[in-house]
């Protein structure tokens, strides 16, 4: 049974005409779903104000939640302690002597730094300062510099622990610990082809590489990146085995990254530890604000039964799974460029999971499919975040390294294609390891 006043057609209308009008007159994407929701209390009856800042609230006042802030915190803690510098050294004693050293050492970093911070902006915002200037020193396009550090980026949403996996897992009621699994060979896969675009580059353009480290450079670099490389084990390992949850993995995230930064490194002062809490609590504001909107918004799409309207016409196809997961990842592609991915796994996600269920696709298939496709949109124009934050560093046009991006995206397409014809790729290491039976 629907709102009453208003049909669900018409409700659709209202909500998503007066979201996309702000978005183009360029209010910010939180700000614009919750004002979409306002008119919607005003002409239902049933609803009023009250209702508007209870869903948003509601959505705030959640356990699983905590795990974002807590996540940004232990990334922040690590890029002021020192700990990004050594996994450079260790990356570049692996890779560096590939074809295009500098910027192979840069997608290596960026699967390291993924199974840290769970946030690719973050990711993209600390690459973009040492790698950018770096790698247009030593002769590389500025465009491809930009490019390489953006893309590379997104990984973090995809490696675990990743935020989006947080958020998709407590709004859909997915097993989390399953997520963080079934994330690992898809990125490692996406990181791969990242490798092989920039070998391919390198051997067209002749950019550099460096002399190939020894094994006692590799053992002495890798001794000193071990305690940093040992924080996805506690994340992922103990939710895992059933040790904690993942907003408690998260808190231990940060006490051990804490540990690390000031009695092992010895490198992170007050000056940094307040410089890390202040970052952690600007994008952890700006994060919770869009979750707390977007729910808003997701709760009047159920209230004026829309998704059940919008899929209507959809399940009529008769599509099977292999065909389903290439519809939803079209969904998500073209929805990623308009709309930031917490907002669009609450909204869209929510309306795409019955369609995935009449098909028998399973959960965990369909969210790997959905946040590797929502990856994507951190780098595709109009919103394209990563693309932007390392544009803005490098001061160039975003229109400038568009066209090498485009390029990077182009084998990670087909990884996706894989991951929706094969599902054993994400489901591998769930269905060996499954969460809490350990």
């Amino acid at each position: 049974m629907t709102g009453g006043a208003l049909s669900p057609g018409m409700a659709a209308l209202i909500l998503f005409g007066i979201f996309f009008a702000l978005m183009l007159l360029r209010v910010p994407v939180a700000f614009a779903l919750g004002l979409a929701c306002v008119p919607m209390y005003l002409i239902e009856p049933r609803l009023d104000a009250q209702g508007l800042v209870q869903e948003t609230f509601n959505a705030f006042n959640s356990f699983i939640l905590l795990a974002v802030p807590f996540f940004l915190l232990t990334a922040n803690l690590m890029n002021v302690g020192g700990i990004t510098d050594r996994l450079v050294r260790f990356s570049r004693s692996l890779v560096g002597h590939f074809p295009g050293g500098l910027a192979q050492v840069n997608v290596v970093l960026s699967i390291f730094f993924a199974g840290v911070s769970g946030s690719s902006t973050a990711d993209a915002a600390s690459q973009s300062k040492i790698f950018i200037e770096a790698q247009t020193k030593e002769g590389y396009d500025l465009s491809f510099s930009v490019a390489v550090t953006a893309v590379s980026a997104v990984m973090a949403a995809i490696i675990p622990p990743s935020i989006m996996m947080i958020v998709w897992g407590g709004v859909l009621t997915v097993s989390i610990g399953a997520l963080m699994l079934a994330g690992i060979i898809p990125g490692l896969l996406i990181g791969l082809a990242q490798m092989a675009t920039v070998h391919g580059y390198a051997r067209r353009r002749g950019y550099p590489t460096y002399p190939r480290a020894t094994l006692r450079e590799v053992f002495s670099s890798a001794l000193v990146s071990i305690p940093a490389l040992m924080t996805p084990f506690i994340i992922v390992g103990g939710k895992v085995f059933g040790w904690f949850t993942a907003t408690e993995s998260a808190a231990i995230a940060v006490l051990y990254a804490g540990a690390l930064t000031l009695f092992i490194y010895r490198e992170m002062g007050l000056k940094g530890l307040h410089r890390a809490l202040l970052d952690t609590g600007k994008l952890a504001g700006v994060t919770l604000f869009c979750v707390g909107t977007a729910s808003a918004f997701g709760w009047l799409l159920a209230y004026y039964q829309i998704p059940k309207a919008l899929l209507a016409g959809v399940t009529s196809w008769d599509m099977g799974p292999t065909t389903t997961g290439f519809f939803i990842a079209g969904v998500f592609l073209v929805v990623g460029c308009f709309l930031d991915a917490i907002p669009a796994i609450i909204i869209v996600g929510t309306i795409l999971q019955p369609l995935a269920q009449s098909v028998g696709m399973d959960p965990v298939h369909f969210a790997i499919v959905g946040i590797v496709a929502l990856a994507f949109g951190l780098v595709t124009p109009p919103y394209g975040l990563c693309l932007m934050v390392a544009c803005a560093v490098a001061r160039i046009r975003l229109i400038d390294a568009l066209k090498d991006t485009l390029i990077f995206l182009a084998p990670m397409l087909l990884v996706l294609a894989a991951i929706i014809m094969w599902p054993n790729i994400p489901l591998f290491l769930p269905r060996l390891f499954p969460p809490g039976t350990l």
